[in-house]
């Protein structure tokens, strides 16, 4: 159960988001502060599950063969085998739509190694990566758990953004997702909440509101 400040935020943010003719996304912006981040370990870097999920389409591609490739076309949003990624390692434009458009990448974990010589430039400074599928992992399980799952990323920057939700989910759900991701943040942080500046709600088009 989240805390009821955050909810209350939440539904502050949401009365206050103008009408729109589609569903707008509700974000989360975190302002950091007495922390270092020239140094890459203070960076905050990390794949969180929401528990209500993220109220939008999450994009998800698999590297796979095989078995694993059957499986995987019945969750992911396209599959492509090593003949894909060769190709994609020829043409680097459709490389970067590729990576922008997707929002995860998933690869059994022996097609790894050609990933980061023929993708890695594109993938890389991207924070996007694939996610190693071992032999004995699930899929579908993998595919399913990330379409929950939002990535937080600040990089050498003190402020940062991540998606909590839609406007058509309830204050509660999103605000059980943010409270997810601010316990982690404690967790991840040197000191913790002192590290925190600020934190806001906002539609895409609505104003931020600040969590009390």
């Amino acid at each position: 159960m989240a805390d009821q400040d955050i909810e209350d935020a939440v539904s502050r943010a949401l009365e206050d988001s103008p009408d729109r003719k589609f569903t707008e996304t509700v974000d989360l912006a975190v302002n950091l502060r007495d922390i270092d981040l020239d140094d890459p370990s203070n960076r905050i870097d990390e794949s969180i599950v929401l528990p209500a999920g993220t109220g939008q389409e999450t994009t998800i591609v698999v590297f796979a063969d095989g078995e694993t490739a059957i499986r995987a076309e019945e969750v992911a949003d396209d599959v492509l085998d090593g003949d894909d990624l060769e190709d994609l390692g020829d043409d680097d434009d459709q490389a970067k739509d590729l990576a922008d458009d997707t929002d995860f990448f998933i690869a059994e974990a022996s097609m790894m190694q050609d990933i980061g010589r023929y993708l890695g430039t594109v993938l890389g400074p991207r924070g996007k990566m694939p996610e190693p599928l071992q032999p004995d992992d699930d899929v579908v399980e993998i595919v399913e758990r990330m379409k929950n799952t939002v990535q937080l990323r600040s990089g050498d920057r003190r402020t940062f953004h991540t998606r909590v939700g839609a406007e058509d989910m309830s204050a509660e759900d999103i605000a059980d997702n943010i409270d997810v991701i601010l316990r982690r943040l404690h967790a991840d942080l040197e000191k913790g909440p002192l590290n925190l500046d600020s934190v806001y709600i906002k539609t895409t088009m609505g104003p931020a509101v600040e969590v009390a």
